[in-house]
């Protein structure tokens, strides 16, 4: 007795150990089951507690147990599965297949979901009666059985399965104690209409000395469902007769589920064009795009010779384009329920409707240009400033710094993302973020260019043209020294400035630069026309910036972070051009600026959250 009292300890912590190397897949289901033995283990002991800890330890969504007491006199009047759902935090639904000593036997299902309807179904038993628990959830349906002893009874079930789930209108699952093995004529029956999700070559009883398996997981197939298994496995436990079982399962999404963003256009250029977008799912993505939407081509994301796939970020980049050509393109994702050395499995593939952009074109003149600042992810705000320039037909976006606020996930990265380009049109207009100070702040701050576009390809700063107008992008970083307590070590954006110095030379020494007809400096932070109380006029990218911009011929510099609209002619803070700087996150002092070029005019209005023209700057 010591023996097997012992043998049952070391197998619990071996199982909280185990389970360890069992991770669970993102967007799969862990389905398990487990003839519990109403938690009887190997020592005769009964012990709720034990067999708690291995559902806990493997973390299923969804578990079907057998053999379940509810309030009889042999388990002194316990309803064993919601005592096992009180300790394990699931939702407990019952199915009594018999009367028994005062209360019922039968099945049960634990879930981490709510389940949205559930019923009983009697399957036959010549020893005793059996039944089926059909419970639905959401996305599938799950079936729980323990069938009879009787090869005649068991085939009777299979027949009376088969009939339940013509009305699944959703994937169904069926887990149990089947009572049969892999090569028996039950198992034969069910593989007509099922597809084993276990494996079958592992046994499951009896536990102290597994030699066959009669235990399984199953997925209905006549309707089309699919179901990719990331694992399946048998766990080594004698908190009961039988083993524990689990397989992951990953079910298809539904085509109108795949897509979890709208498309939105970074990166442009006279020849390329990046396209962006997100999925709810891994997926093996591609571009279909050309001058005519008959005839298209394919555009995909290969790194060293693989195509990037099975992820649900989507950057793909068209080159070879033409200056001042209007492209048609649209996306497709095809997602990827299994994704193995020699093995692959697909579900749908979701398509966008046909969307159309314009490539840059050096030759042109003329381009309308939007600038945002200082949203700080207040939708209502933007929504109203968007509404102000409805009727405006803009050629590039440019959010300039501090519209995604302090991010902490990629959730909401995503969600204020997903929001801005949305409300410009981002699939048809390409938009450039220029980092602010709080898009340097918050826990995802490291990983939002992944969401992003960089100016530069390789970096926040860079230099492009529209036309003969020269656009120049600087990214100024935070607006207190890198010493500062609250960066804890973490900064150098002394270095990172010290950087676009040496860019900034050769920009304004290139040809590009001196040929422009017109240039245009873009930064978040201002240099000229403000001092930083909060730090002693620590002013960021002025020590290094400063002498070089000294004597650079822009035409305007355009700037926020203040959350004050100022206007500052040339000369007036020591600055060689005019800068204008956006107002802040209300719509008291809210701005949308509105740059433009006709010809050889260049014009800057400013606009209030009223549509009110706060400025009209002829530069």
């Amino acid at each position: 007795m010591k023996k097997i009292f012992l043998l049952v300890s070391l197998s619990f912590f071996f199982i909280v150990g185990y389970a360890q190397s069992y991770p669970q897949t993102e967007n799969t289901i862990r389905v398990m089951n487990y003839n519990i033995r109403n938690g009887i283990g190997m020592d005769n002991k009964t012990d709720l507690q034990r067999i708690a800890d291995v559902i806990l330890a493997l973390a299923p969504d969804v578990v079907a147990l057998q053999e379940l007491d509810s309030v009889t006199n042999r388990s002194n009047q316990v309803d064993v599965l919601r005592h096992l759902a009180s300790l394990t935090a699931m939702f407990p639904v019952y199915g009594a297949a018999i009367p028994f000593d005062g209360g019922k036997y039968g099945v049960g299902i634990l879930s981490k979901e709510r389940p949205l309807s559930w019923k009983n179904i009697p399957l036959p038993g010549r020893e005793e009666a059996r039944t089926l628990l059909i419970v639905e959830f959401n996305d599938y349906v799950l079936a729980n059985t323990h069938f009879s002893l009787n090869e005649e009874d068991r085939l009777a079930s299979v027949e009376i399965i088969n009939q339940a789930a013509k009305n699944f209108d959703k994937p169904g699952i069926l887990a149990g104690d089947i009572n049969a093995l892999p090569d028996s004529p039950v198992l034969e029956a069910f593989n007509e209409n099922w597809i084993t999700l276990s494996n079958p070559q592992q046994f499951t009883f009896p536990s102290d000395s597994p030699n066959r398996t009669i235990d399984y997981i199953l997925g209905y197939t006549p309707k089309g469902y699919t179901y990719s298994v990331w694992q399946a496995r048998v766990v080594q436990t004698l908190a009961s007769d039988h083993l524990p079982l689990f397989a992951d399962i990953r079910l298809k999404t539904t085509e109108d589920n795949i897509f979890r963003t709208p498309v939105y256009l970074q990166n442009p250029a006279t020849d390329g064009m990046t396209v962006m977008w997100l999925t709810n799912v891994p997926a093996y993505s591609w571009v279909e795009y050309g001058t005519d939407s008959l005839d298209m081509q394919i555009a995909k994301t290969w790194v060293e010779g693989i195509a990037m796939a099975n992820n649900k970020l989507n950057r793909i980049r068209l080159d070879g384009l033409q200056p001042g050509t209007h492209y048609y393109y649209r996306v497709h994702s095809r997602e990827i329920t299994l994704y193995q050395a020699y093995r692959k499995e697909f579900g749908h593939t979701a398509s966008s409707e046909i969307r159309s952009f314009t490539t840059l074109d050096d030759n042109q003149t003329d381009f309308t240009a939007i600038i945002f600042n200082d949203l700080h992810d207040i939708f209502p705000l933007f929504d109203k400033l968007n509404e102000q320039i409805k009727d405006i037909q803009a050629d590039i976006i440019f959010f300039n710094g501090d519209n995604i606020s302090d991010v902490q996930t990629e959730e909401a990265a995503v969600r204020t993302i997903s929001h801005f380009t949305r409300g410009i049109g981002g699939d048809k207009v390409p938009s450039i973020f220029v980092r602010g100070n709080h898009e340097a702040r918050g826990a995802y701050s490291p990983f939002l260019w992944n969401l992003l576009g960089k100016v530069g390809v390789n970096h926040s700063y860079g230099a492009f043209n529209i036309g003969d107008t020269r656009f120049v992008v600087l990214d100024v970083g935070e607006d207190k020294p890198d010493d500062h307590w609250v960066y804890y070590g973490m900064n150098d954006f002394t270095q990172f400035r010290k950087d676009q110095a040496e860019f900034l030379r050769k920009e304004i020494a290139s040809d590009e630069f001196k040929s422009a007809e017109r240039r245009v400096l873009i930064h978040h932070i201002p240099i000229y026309g403000w001092e930083n109380s909060f730090t002693d006029s620590f002013i960021p990218g002025r020590d290094f910036w400063g002498d070089i911009l000294a004597e650079a011929p822009f035409d305007i510099a355009i700037n926020g972070h203040t959350h004050r609209f100022r206007y500052v002619p040339k000369g007036e803070s020591g600055n060689n051009f005019p800068v204008v700087i956006g107002g802040g996150n209300n719509e008291r002092s809210a701005t949308v600026l509105i740059l433009q070029k006709q010809g050889n005019q260049m014009t800057l209005t400013v606009l209030n959250a009223e549509g009110e023209t706060l400025l009209s700057l002829e530069l």
